[in-house]
């Protein structure tokens, strides 16, 4: 496992910074490469651990094709791509690319960066890991004919939506590509004491992010950044399954999943919805596609 290239987005804060500071000092003969939005904070990270770094901000799917370029033209492999940037955000937006913004930011996003990738992937290790939430369960609910929340909209709703979204896409992915060597997984990093959720005013998220409670109900972030790097530095089949969902680093016991997690059918329906809203040709045996979006 040495001299992995590991691609972290939201690394420029929270458990994605955290994760890249512990393989810095456990793993120095990784290779780090951290994504952000933010060009201070990311590149503060990156002169903190030795990593390079790229700017994409996910409300634009433009950036994410240009990253996936810069990416290209950096490296000729990637051993684990890390899924982590996300969040909750206020009232109904959609993005210049026509989607829901927290749809967008926390799985096309990301969905489309995997695709752009997938070759570099299966030159390398070949690991995805999606990071999800606790909220999946708590309050998610896939509805594939309405995945930008055009019919009904309520911020924590969309983000559990998509965080359980995030488990199908790891599902998903294995059962198309685990062929070709890619080995996904999705987990739960724990409810993590971070600057989560700042643009969404909703009374719960106040009440665990913004006041003395979330140093009783929230986890640090250490800890939250080294169930990340679990992930990152673990060899798939050994440390942890392809396609399945973990809660922190144990596999998720049936009261920590939401049902629609184990629904074959419904994986295979969200893939392809997600695609035709990417503008994705992606063949069900796991045979590379196009993106014309």
């Amino acid at each position: 496992m040495a001299g992995r290239t590991i691609v972290i987005t939201g690394g420029s804060d929270g458990i994605g910074a955290e994760a890249a500071r512990q393989i810095a000092r456990a793993r120095p003969d990784h290779r780090l490469i951290l994504v952000g939005r933010s060009a201070h904070k990311t590149a503060a990270v990156a002169r903190q651990v030795g990593a390079e770094h790229f700017l994409a901000d996910f409300t634009r799917l433009e950036d994410v094709r240009r990253l996936a370029a810069d990416l290209r033209g950096a490296v000729d492999r990637v051993d684990v791509l890390a899924n982590n940037a996300g969040g909750i955000f206020g009232r109904r937006t959609v993005t210049e690319d026509g989607n829901e913004k927290t749809f967008q930011v926390n799985l096309l996003a990301p969905f489309l960066l995997t695709h752009l990738l997938l070759d570099l992937l299966q030159a390398g290790d070949g690991a995805v890991v999606n990071t999800s939430s606790a909220s999946a369960r708590f309050v998610g609910r896939v509805d594939v004919d309405d995945l930008n929340h055009e019919r009904s909209y309520a911020p924590m709703r969309a983000y559990g939506d998509a965080k359980l979204a995030n488990i199908l896409f790891a599902r998903g992915l294995h059962a198309r590509h685990g062929g070709n060597g890619i080995n996904a997984v999705a987990f739960d990093p724990g409810n993590v004491r971070t600057g989560f959720g700042a643009e969404n005013n909703d009374v719960l998220t106040r009440l665990l992010y913004r006041t003395p409670l979330s140093r009783v109900a929230l986890i640090p972030p250490g800890k939250g950044g080294s169930n990340l790097a679990f992930f990152l530095t673990g060899r798939p089949g050994t440390s942890w399954e392809p396609g399945r969902f973990y809660a922190q680093t144990k596999p998720a016991k049936r009261r920590q999943t939401n049902p629609q997690v184990g629904d074959d059918v419904l994986v295979d329906a969200f893939w392809r919805r997600t695609c035709e809203l990417l503008g994705i040709t992606d063949s069900p045996d796991g045979s590379h596609g196009r993106s014309n979006a």
